[in-house]
């Protein structure tokens, strides 16, 4: 077995559903992404890439049929480089990169590009194919944005109530204030703003030809708790979940390239960071949110590493309640968790998500020069998943 390592990562920048980038194919998307982080590594010889593992959560409509092999060929790479498509919806990306990191550590392959997409203002509306031509009842088209759709009726109903309620649950059952989560919402518009505005994100982030978007669109510089506590509850009139606390719907793309230590010289540059620990874990649905308290306490101790190691912390910001329960429950210090602003500001576009916190991970370790960093995110249905990296970076 070989290490596996993070050699650059590239994403378009975040869109609003129904923003800057609605006009814009998921698989072009995907496709701007790829040849953004393979511009990092012009040395490269595209033929070199053993594959490409993309990952991407809804493939109802444009990002149909594997997104990862349509993104390969729009970006006008050899036809002999493979790819495939995975889905774990919001883990999508970061589960490619897994994979792909296993890909290496096995030898399969020496360079190996992970990555993954989502549009969800493209995202279509489907209707159930009937068993026979021309029903005579009335049929309902349902939206693939997010969420439950075409539920199985045989699924236990408790566990198909909506991503919103279930974080209300999660609320009521670790007691987090409304006051709490608008307070950690509007760190994480501050701090993204403020990182954009240090240029931390020039070198992550490359643009998207022919829009007029330069950074992530949904940032709102000056927020506060007290600007946030003026948003109506979403889920229940006295609920504590708003459109402030909690991350919005979104457009882009995210890609890493990863490698074998001898990869270095194919590559044409050194490694960011290795990939030390890597951790999946499950519980009952509606409590998904809290499911990355395990995936990365595992992710740890495969690495061989504890939390008071852990210099920084990528956590996808889904909803600010099962953020502030996560790191409650690690126990670590709230300044170390999303220093560059989280999903909440930067945005959640399911398939993308994985990719650009692993890439910030990555950047963040750079920056400050620390050893150990924890990429971990939420996964509707009730999973999750995280990365340890180890940074190398001189």
């Amino acid at each position: 077995m070989t290490d596996a390592f993070l050699y650059a990562a590239a994403r378009t920048p975040f869109g609003r559903f129904g923003g800057a980038l609605a006009e814009v194919r998921p698989d072009d998307l995907a496709a701007i992404a790829l040849k953004g982080v393979l511009g990092k590594a012009p040395g490269l010889d595209p033929a070199a890439i053993g594959d490409v593992v993309w990952g991407c959560a809804n493939q109802a409509g444009e990002d149909n049929r594997n997104v990862g092999r349509m993104a390969v060929l729009l970006a006008g790479l050899p036809v002999e480089v493979p790819a495939t498509t995975v889905n774990r919806l919001c883990g999508s990306s970061l589960d490619a990169a897994m994979m792909a990191s296993r890909t290496i550590e096995s030898g399969d392959a020496d360079v190996v590009v992970a990555g993954g997409v989502e549009s969800m203002t493209r995202a279509p509306w489907v209707l159930p194919k009937p068993s026979r031509a021309f029903p005579a009842g009335n049929v309902t088209a349902v939206s693939t944005t997010l969420g439950w759709r075409l539920v199985n009726e045989n699924m236990p109903k408790e566990w198909t109530i909506s991503l919103g309620e279930s974080n209300e649950l999660l609320a009521e059952k670790f007691t987090i204030s409304r006051v709490r989560q608008d307070e950690f919402a509007a760190r994480s518009h501050n701090l993204a703003d403020a990182a954009w505005a240090a240029g931390f994100y020039d070198d992550l982030v490359v643009p998207v030809e022919g829009v007029d978007l330069s950074r992530d669109e949904g940032i709102r510089p000056g927020s506060s708790a007290e600007k946030l506590a003026a948003l109506k509850p979403s889920f229940r009139t006295a609920g504590t979940i708003t459109a402030g606390n909690a991350s919005p719907l979104n457009d882009g793309a995210s890609a890493v390239l990863l490698g074998s230590a001898a990869a270095a010289d194919r590559i044409g540059r050194a490694p960011l960071a290795r990939v030390a620990g890597r951790g999946v874990a499950a519980v009952e649905p509606p409590m998904f949110g809290y499911a990355p308290v395990e995936a990365a306490d595992r992710a740890l101790r495969r690495a061989g590493v504890t939390w008071s190691e852990v210099a920084a912390v990528e956590l996808n910001e889904a909803f600010a309640v099962q953020s502030i329960a996560c790191v409650d429950a690690w126990g670590i210090d709230p300044a170390i968790v999303n220093a560059k602003g989280g999903a909440i500001a930067i945005g959640h576009p399911l398939g993308a998500s994985g990719g650009r916190i692993l890439g910030t991970l990555a950047a963040r370790l750079k920056e400050s020069g620390e050893r150990w960093g924890v990429a971990a995110i939420c996964i509707g249905v009730g999973q999750a998943l995280a990365v340890v990296l180890e940074s190398v970076a001189s």
